[in-house]
């Protein structure tokens, strides 16, 4: 059977003088323009790798945004066989880079929609264009990410001979999973950090806020027992998030999230059913321990609507 090639991608885009542009590049070993992308390294997920290889061909540094179409062709690999590849690809706005191209890539073209359609070498990659011209003109191209963690396992309740529950640590697989999140979580470039205040949360997130060079805000109403006392709390400060409009982590306990689930279940009107699909899966599971729920925002305030939701599963 043909194996199959995992590799990632985006579409970078930004608006100038109100007109849509996405970013191509130029491989000068096949003279072809495609977007920019490549195989996933062993171990590695999904966004990060599409973060990773866009650097690598355009020097340029990236948000993800929304998930566009996944390609699948067939291919022969190194040792002439035929592979599967699938590519997945994100809309992604840029954030920084000088933009100096050090791998594979002689040009990077900033493009008009219309010209890129025709500049494309590959049929194939005219559909990811198509969807992310459709989220612009839904305006649901510019979002941010609201970013929700379950923490990581934890050491059992009845194994903990501690006083406090909010003291119990991450066990091994926890402490492993926390640090597999900081690529994960760096992918949507979060500004804000913000976290129950119980050891095990606080733990999941450290990694990555020490990377990312951020202080941790933790928050009494996002822990069990505040939620227990009033569960108003945690739904006041996952609203006052998605009024602020600015990328961020959100980590918490399994009781406490079908409340925070609740009030994204509210912003997600205008999703198509698969993404509102993805986020009741999502919210039955209580999100699994050491998970990442990344929802999609267009807006902030009472203007705010989750567009599209990703689940990174542990």
């Amino acid at each position: 059977m043909p194996t199959t090639i995992p590799a990632a991608g985006t579409l970078p885009w930004r608006v100038r003088d109100h007109a849509l542009e996405v970013a191509l590049v130029h491989r000068p070993r096949y003279d072809d323009w495609s977007w920019a992308k490549g195989k996933l390294d062993p171990a590695e997920e999904w966004a990060p790798a599409a973060v990773r290889e866009t650097h690598e061909e355009t020097g340029l540094r990236v948000r993800l945004g929304v998930p566009l179409p996944e390609a699948r062709y067939t291919l022969l690999d190194k040792d002439g066989r035929p592979g599967d590849k699938v590519v997945r690809y994100w809309a992604a706005t840029v954030v920084g880079g000088d933009g100096r191209l050090v791998n594979e890539i002689d040009d990077v073209a900033w493009l008009d929609p219309r010209v890129a359609h025709d500049r494309l070498d590959y049929a194939r990659d005219r559909e990811q264009l198509r969807a992310l011209v459709r989220h612009h003109q839904a305006g649901m191209l510019d979002t941010w990410p609201l970013v929700l963690v379950r923490h990581a396992r934890a050491v059992a309740r009845g194994a903990w001979g501690g006083e406090l529950d909010t003291l119990r640590p991450l066990d091994g697989a926890g402490r492993t999973r926390a640090t597999a999140l900081v690529d994960v979580l760096a992918a949507y470039v979060p500004e804000r950090v913000v976290s129950s205040p119980s050891l095990r949360c606080v733990d999941t997130v450290v990694p990555f806020a020490a990377a990312a060079g951020m202080k941790i805000r933790t928050r009494n109403g996002l822990s069990e027992e505040g939620f227990a006392d009033d569960p108003s709390k945690a739904v006041r400060r996952l609203q006052k998030v998605v009024a602020a409009g600015r990328p961020t982590v959100v980590c918490s306990h399994g009781p406490v999230l079908p409340a925070l689930l609740e009030v994204l279940h509210g912003l997600a009107g205008d999703a198509d059913a698969e993404q509102v699909a993805r986020l009741e899966a999502a919210t039955g599971d209580k999100l699994v321990k050491g998970e990442a729920l990344v929802c999609h925002v267009a807006g902030a305030g009472p203007s705010a609507r989750v567009v599209a939701v990703e689940r990174h599963l542990p």
